[in-house]
Order: structure tokens, then C-alpha cells, then sequence
């Protein structure tokens, strides 16, 4: 019988918690900015794609503050609010602090390399940067923090990746960054009207769709092909059919798995996204041009990580634009793209909801002992509270907007720099502690490879083919604007 604990049991004291206090501590400012027109957020650093080294980061509202005042005052500040949350939690916040400041700073190296223009630059903006090739992959800062953070917690001297470790948190920051995500679906929800509504509702047709294919299918190959056990097989199939670590992770923590089984997975799910990246925007232009929403839309399905898939849906967008205008066809910038997000949109809303299903299932039917009476209330302590912030972010940001309490342009303004420079830094630090955290030989002794083939097997014979039929099947026929 589980023990008998308030309701309120761990709100000042659990990481889970602690990942709604600090979001809703940066997203409330953004909604008072939204009413007051006082610039409470704009101070956020931002880092974009440079060539030239004094370019690459800035403040979110740039008139605000300068490059260096931005990056030193977001350190401040979330060193600030991550050290009151390990205070209440109980950690060693001198440690905490020092190796925070560490991985913080590294991050931001990381960060920028990541951004350089002959990275990340897409063909299109070649010519913006002065340059004359690049690798176009908009989202290699990820993978680039992923294997530094590999290096860091496998290669280095003992003593100093434990240390790091102290600091190394990669559940709590993502959990941080999927509250200030909601921010952004509740903005998505408020813009969306005309074609841009079509592609929603399509969206959402298609996603539910997939996911009641994707799931069972994946959970059931791992199980039964793969034979692994079931909190492996939930996991991977969370993340390779919503949307990859923050999926991985909130599943995690509504069946009890052990903090290994979402790390090792969250690092499959950037690796295989990457080479989405570079491998799907080709095909689908020479195969699928005759139908870019559909094309676009199926990378929203397949995609899972959200920078991989805007950067690949970028990509898409000049490829299918570039061949349709040889042919002399001329669409809008942007719709192929918005396909892709808008897809991707509805993937990540499916975070909150099946967290709870899997945290009911887990409690009364796999971690059930015969005969033990299992109290509701437990449902409540399995399901991650982070997703409740989420939430709360999403149905704020989008009630204001929708009731005309706030204009969409304001909100947009305070909340911007929050769902975007914010959320976006919290990722990064997220992949920078994944790979701090790893220990090969502990990814060996629990089958890496093994999970890797699971993974890449339902992504090719599973989540692709069956993606593009659903994209075809409620997207064929939906063309992009043509250009004024």
C-alpha cells in the first residue's frame, strides 16, 4: 500500500515542482509586460547565426540592452532562481552553484559555435552572411552541446565530471523549458486563422491519427521484437512517437523509470533528429514536391525534436519553392514551414495528456501487486507536475489572447523572448547534461545498441511510412499561397 501523503506533498522540495516555479516565474513577467507595455523580458540573451564573432548573441528586444550586459544579467538571473530551487531542495548550493556557473558558461560556448553561419546557415542566407557554402543544419547546436557534454562527463578527470555532475540536471531544465513551450502553443492558438487555421485543424486531424498508431506499434516492437523491458519500451516509444526527450522524460517520470532509461534515450532521439535533418528535406523535395503541405506536414510527424524540425522544414521550403519555381511556379515563403511546426505543434500537446494515461495504466495495472488496493490519489503523485505548468502557460497565454484581454502583438512581445530565447537556452543546457551524465560504460552494460536498432527500426519501417501516408491523407490537395 502506498504510503498516505498530503496532496501538496513535495510543492517546495521536488524537482518536478521546482520546473513549474521557475517557468511560471519567467512567464508571468512576459504576460505583465503584455499589459503594461513595460519591458520585463526583452533582457533575455538571444543567440543567432553570425560570422563575424561579435554577432552572435544579443538581447531578445536588442534596443533594451547591449550583447554582454544581456548575457551576464541571464546568468544572474538563472542563477538565481536554479540556486533557490536546489536551496529548497536540499542540494549542496555552493556546489550546485560553482558547477552550475561552469556548465552555464560552456553551454553558452557551445551555443555559439552551433551558430556559426557555416553550420547553420540555410542556402537562402548564404548570401545575408557573405558566404559561399554552408551545412545548413539549424539545429547542430544541440548535437554539438550533446557530444561536448559526452566528452566532458566520459573523458576528463574523474574528480571534475563528478563535480559537474553536481549541477547537471538535464530532467529539471527540460522540465523548465516544456512549461515556457506552453507559452508558445498558447501564441500558435491565437495567430492561427485562414489557411494558417486549415493547417491547423489538418494538423491535429493528422496527429491523433498517428498517435494512436505510433505507440502501440512502437511500444509492442520493443517489447516483443526487441525484448525490452516495459519501462525501455514506454519511454522509446514516447519519444520516437511524441516528441523525443521531453516525452521521454515526462514518461519517466509517470511509470518511476530510473533516470538512465530517459537520458539514454534522449540521446538516440537528437542523434536519429540530426540525421533527419540532413536526410528527409532532399528526398521529399525529389519525391513529394507535387504536394508541399503534405511533405512539410510529414516532417512535423516524424521530426522529433522542434529545432530539427523547424530546421528541416526550413530547408524543405527553399528546396520545394526553389524546384516549383523552375517550373514557373512561384509560392509563398514560409506555409511548407508553418506545415511543419504547425504539425510539430500538436505532437508536443500530446506531452500533458498521455504523461496521464501512462501515470493511471502504471498505477492500477503494471505496478500493481495482486490484491493491493491502490488509492486514486496515487495517480496524482505519479504524474509529472511539470506538465501541470505547462498547461497553465498554454491555457493562460492563449485565454488572454483569445478573450481580446490582450492583444495578440503584446502578448507576443512579453512572451516571445520567454518561448523562444529562454526555452530555447534551457534546451541547450538540457543536451550539455545529458551528455555530462552519460557513463558509456553503463550505456553499454544496458544495451545501447540494442536500443539504437529498436529506435532506427520503428523510425524506418514505422513512424516515416506511416507518417507521410497521414500527412497525404488529411493534407493532399493543400497548396501554399502563391507570392504576391
Amino acid at each position: 500500500m502506498p504510503e498516505q501523503r498530503r496532496w501538496y506533498a513535495g510543492m517546495a522540495s521536488t524537482e518536478d515542482w521546482w520546473a513549474v516555479w521557475i517557468g511560471l516565474f519567467f512567464v508571468l513577467p512576459g504576460i505583465l509586460a503584455a499589459a503594461t507595455g513595460v519591458d520585463l523580458t526583452g533582457w533575455i540573451v538571444k543567440f543567432s547565426k553570425w560570422v563575424d564573432i561579435t554577432e552572435p548573441i544579443r538581447a531578445s528586444h536588442k534596443e533594451l540592452l547591449g550583447p554582454g550586459a544581456s548575457l551576464v544579467l541571464s546568468y544572474v538571473i538563472f542563477t538565481l532562481a536554479t540556486c533557490t530551487g536546489a536551496k529548497f531542495m536540499q542540494w549542496d548550493v555552493k556546489k550546485y552553484f560553482i558547477a552550475w556557473t561552469i556548465i552555464f558558461w560552456l553551454t553558452v560556448v557551445f551555443y555559439i559555435v552551433g551558430q556559426n553561419a557555416y553550420i547553420a546557415a540555410t542556402s537562402l542566407e548564404r548570401e545575408k552572411y557573405g558566404i559561399d557554402w554552408s551545412l545548413s543544419l539549424g539545429g547542430a547546436y544541440y548535437i554539438i552541446a550533446l557530444f561536448a557534454g559526452l566528452f566532458l562527463g566520459n573523458l576528463t578527470p574523474k574528480a571534475f565530471r563528478t563535480f559537474l555532475k553536481e549541477a547537471a540536471k538535464p530532467e529539471w531544465f527540460i522540465k523548465v523549458a516544456i512549461v515556457c513551450l506552453g507559452t508558445k502553443l498558447g501564441l500558435k492558438a491565437i495567430e492561427a486563422t485562414g489557411f494558417a487555421m486549415h493547417l491547423l485543424f489538418a494538423g491535429c486531424c493528422a496527429t491523433i491519427a498517428a498517435y494512436l498508431l505510433f505507440w502501440p506499434l512502437a511500444y509492442t516492437v520493443c517489447r516483443k521484437i526487441f525484448k525490452l523491458t516495459k519501462e525501455w519500451s514506454a519511454c522509446l516509444a514516447s519519444a520516437i512517437s511524441i516528441c523525443g526527450v521531453s516525452a521521454s522524460i515526462a514518461t519517466g517520470g509517470a511509470i518511476r523509470a530510473r533516470p538512465i532509461v530517459p537520458i539514454m534515450i534522449s540521446s538516440l532521439v537528437v542523434v536519429f533528429a540530426v540525421s533527419e535533418l540532413i536526410i528527409l528535406p532532399g528526398l521529399l523535395t525529389k519525391y513529394w514536391s507535387n504536394e508541399p503541405i503534405v511533405a512539410g506536414a510529414s516532417l512535423g510527424l516524424t521530426v522529433k525534436t522542434d529545432g530539427a524540425d523547424a530546421a528541416a522544414g526550413a530547408i524543405l521550403d527553399e528546396l520545394i519553392r526553389a524546384k516549383a519555381a523552375g517550373q514557373g511556379i512561384h509560392w509563398d515563403e514560409g506555409w511548407i514551414l508553418a506545415s511543419a511546426i504547425m504539425t510539430k505543434i500538436w505532437i508536443d500537446m500530446f506531452i500533458g495528456i498521455w504523461a496521464f494515461v501512462l501515470a493511471v495504466v502504471w498505477v492500477w495495472y503494471i505496478d500493481r501487486r495482486p490484491g493491493e488496493t491502490v488509492p486514486k490519489s496515487e495517480i496524482w503523485f505519479r504524474f509529472p507536475k511539470f506538465v501541470l505548468g505547462y498547461f497553465i502557460a498554454w491555457f493562460l497565454v492563449m485565454g488572454l489572447g483569445l478573450a481580446d484581454i490582450l492583444s495578440f502583438e503584446s502578448l507576443e512581445f512579453g512572451i516571445k523572448p520567454i518561448e523562444g530565447s529562454l526555452r530555447k537556452f534551457f534546451f541547450m543546457l538540457t543536451f550539455t547534461s545529458i551528455g555530462i551524465v552519460t557513463d558509456f560504460r553503463e550505456l553499454a552494460k544496458e544495451g545501447l545498441g540494442r536500443l539504437a536498432a529498436a529506435y532506427g527500426t520503428i523510425l524506418v519501417f514505422i513512424i516515416i511510412p506511416i507518417g507521410l501516408f497521414l500527412a497525404w491523407l488529411f493534407h493532399h490537395g493543400m497548396m501554399p499561397p502563391t507570392a504576391p
